[in-house]
């Protein structure tokens, strides 16, 4: 079956970095769009990041600059590298895997981890 984990999270001070996790099994990341998602306390969940299945990379304008997703297919797992952090970067932040093109809304993946927690002091 499909299950997707995310690992790395952890607290940090703001300007400080982390590398986020996703390890996949049960499908190919290489054949599926690999979405990074975020929701901190009391707002909804927002796009943060995604690669799609051609390679092809996505990222929401808050951290363009600051963050990078990859793809190591071999491994089956996908990173998002968080430099730069800001206090507003708190939040529980979530794989999720699509089977289909490019789509930006929460609702439209197919798979999701459990989250793993950052917290980015000031």
């Amino acid at each position: 079956q499909v299950q997707v984990l995310e690992s790395g999270g952890g607290l940090v001070q703001a300007g400080g970095s982390l590398r986020l996790t996703c390890a996949a099994s049960g499908m190919a990341v290489n054949y599926y769009i690999m979405g990074w998602f975020r929701q901190a306390p009391g707002k909804e969940r927002e796009f943060v990041a995604a690669v799609g299945w051609s390679g092809t990379t996505y990222y929401a304008e808050s951290v363009k600059t600051r963050f990078i997703i990859s793809r190591d297919s071999v491994k089956n797992t996908v990173y998002l590298q968080l430099n730069t952090l800001k206090p507003d970067d708190t939040a529980v932040y979530f794989c999720a895997a699509r089977y289909g093109t490019m789509r930006y809304g929460p609702s439209e993946y197919n798979y999701w981890g459990q989250g793993t927690a950052v917290t980015v002091s000031s």
